[in-house]
């Protein structure tokens, strides 16, 4: 039988009858924008957690019309990369005393756009876009009437991940060194040896992409390597499937290559069970590289080498930044863009070429 008041739903004044504390005080530790001694907080924290207050908080956000949450919007929610990202983002929104929403779009520009529009009328306190973009002038003019209509109802466009949309567009920018990232990813299989680079990625216009394949090709170009049309493969989807298939093409009837850098740890990972399917090994017949940093590079035999982009941290920033802004705790400048380091995490993915290149089998 369950016991008098288990069941009733647990308010501010228990978490502050618990905590010894005010009402008020319990309100600036949820919000974390004032001070408070760090013995009270504490005390706080371990009440709302006793009580779970927070999952409270989250509900009457939504009953209230959504002023208390930030909105997340993902191509694909399964993309390990954006899952980091995303989780950054709720704990930095539940560590402010707000709900973080996460919407998928397929990559659809129209649900994208609806997402937003409903995000607005919610009253979202921020909507934050991440993933690449095809920067054209179409894209630049749909995302400044968005941002536009954000600020006009309160909220604040964040975009993160993608590049920013010029001088006078009210908008936060969280975004990482992907063009440099791409450099020292292609400049370590240049310091090995290797000279026949293969390249594995995505469509040429889009952001992520057209960063990546820049930072190939200047690599190349700074070691005086030329830049071999054939070793750059595009058009695939950020799926292992899509790796596989297209390395166990290349491999069959390709020209001959002895490294590869795949856009992302995902292809990477198709791409080394190509390798092996055809007999070969890694990295002693072919050394890989990939790009994120994702726990597959670690689950991986032989461990990935691979590019460490700071998802969870870009995800807390994006939240952190536009809510100070919306608090009037930081202007809107240079405070609000935001670019992250990017390094190659050297693992056991790479030596130096035993040969001039794996050729096709006959």
């Amino acid at each position: 039988m369950a016991r008098r008041g288990e069941n009733r739903q647990n308010t501010i004044r228990d978490v502050a009858a618990r905590a010894g504390v005010s009402v008020s005080t319990v309100s600036r530790v949820m919000a974390g924008d004032y001070p408070v001694a760090q013995t009270t907080k504490q005390r706080v924290q371990r009440a709302i957690k006793e009580l779970n207050y927070v999952a409270n908080t989250h509900a009457r956000a939504l009953v209230a019309g959504g002023t208390q949450t930030v909105a997340f919007i993902v191509n694909d929610v399964r993309g390990p990369a954006f899952a980091a990202a995303v989780h950054g983002a709720e704990q930095e929104a539940a560590r402010r005393g707000r709900l973080c929403l996460v919407c998928a779009t397929e990559g659809d520009p129209a649900r994208e756009l609806a997402a937003v529009h409903l995000m607005r009328e919610q009253r979202a306190s921020a909507v934050i876009l991440i993933g690449g973009a095809i920067d054209d002038d179409a894209y630049r003019a749909r995302m400044a009437q968005i941002a536009h209509s954000l600020d006009a109802a309160g909220s604040r466009l964040v975009l993160c991940g993608r590049p920013p949309l010029g001088d006078g567009i009210p908008a936060t920018v969280v975004e990482y060194d992907n063009e440099p990232g791409a450099y020292a990813a292609t400049g370590h299989l240049l310091s090995r040896g290797h000279r026949r680079i293969l390249f594995l990625g995505g469509e040429p216009a889009f952001t992520t992409t057209a960063g990546r394949l820049s930072g190939y090709r200047r690599a190349l170009e700074d070691h005086g390597v030329p830049v071999d049309p054939e070793l750059i493969v595009t058009q695939l989807e950020f799926t292992r499937a899509s790796g596989h298939e297209h390395t166990r093409r290349l491999l069959s009837s390709g020209p001959p290559f002895t490294a590869i850098f795949a856009e992302t740890d995902v292809v990477a990972g198709g791409a080394m069970a190509a390798i092996f399917e055809a007999g070969l090994s890694v990295p002693e017949d072919i050394s890989l590289v990939g790009y994120d940093d994702i726990p597959l590079a670690t689950d991986l035999r032989p461990q990935l080498t691979t590019v460490r982009v700071p998802y969870e941290e870009l995800g807390r920033s994006a939240v952190r930044l536009a809510l100070e802004l919306r608090e009037g705790r930081a202007s809107s400048g240079s405070e609000q863009h935001a670019v992250f380091g990017t390094h190659v995490v050297v693992r056991k993915s790479v030596s130096p070429p035993a040969r001039d290149g794996v050729r096709p089998r006959p």
